[in-house]
């Protein structure tokens, strides 16, 4: 069985994903390392992009922990076809040819060919669109963002992941394979 995790959202909603290892297993492994660290909790969603994406954090989650990069997917494992992008995905965001962020995950809201061997497919959606969906219509502000046109708003009142719980079915998900001294992204706090 695939492992999934289950985002309890602090309005007591949650949303459940399968986690994909097979399509995405370093995604998959970096994204288990930060839920199991406990490093995705009380984090606020920092990004909501409507008709195109929630991204749950583009600062590394706030944590030196998460402040790594991981090698692009296809790279990396260049005999896996990567998915496609679209409503009911997972995927994880990323930095160019600096790499893929290391947990900071985001939900597509419209298909997004674009992305396919780019952002990988990591994940499906089980259980809670109706809550992104609602995520996608919350209030939100314009954010002075410093990489020249990328667009991020915030909601106005936070919309919080409480806590996010990993059922792995007793298989042992190794740490996932970094970037050697990657240049990190200027929108990552300095910690």
């Amino acid at each position: 069985m695939n492992p999934t995790a289950t985002l309890y959202m602090a309005n007591g909603k949650k949303i459940v994903i399968e986690l994909l290892p097979e399509a995405a297993p370093n995604t998959v492994n970096s994204f288990i390392f930060a839920a199991k660290g406990g490093y995705l909790d009380h984090h606020a969603i920092e990004r909501i992009v409507p008709g195109n994406w929630i991204d749950m954090s583009y600062t590394a989650f706030g944590r030196k922990e998460c402040q790594y990069l991981i090698p692009n997917e296809f790279e990396l494992n260049p005999g896996i076809e990567p998915l496609d992008s679209h409503p009911g995905c997972v995927c994880m965001g990323g930095y160019g040819d600096a790499g893929l962020a290391s947990c900071e995950f985001f939900f597509p809201l419209r298909d997004c060919p674009e992305h396919k061997g780019i952002y990988p497919v990591f994940g499906k959606v089980l259980e809670g669109m109706d809550e992104i969906y609602r995520l996608e219509k919350v209030p939100t502000v314009p954010v002075d963002f410093p990489i020249p046109g990328v667009e991020v708003n915030e909601p106005v009142a936070p919309e919080i992941i409480e806590r996010i719980e990993l059922e792995l079915f007793g298989v042992d998900y190794p740490e996932p394979v970094r970037v050697k001294e990657p240049e990190l992204p200027i929108c990552w706090p300095k910690l």
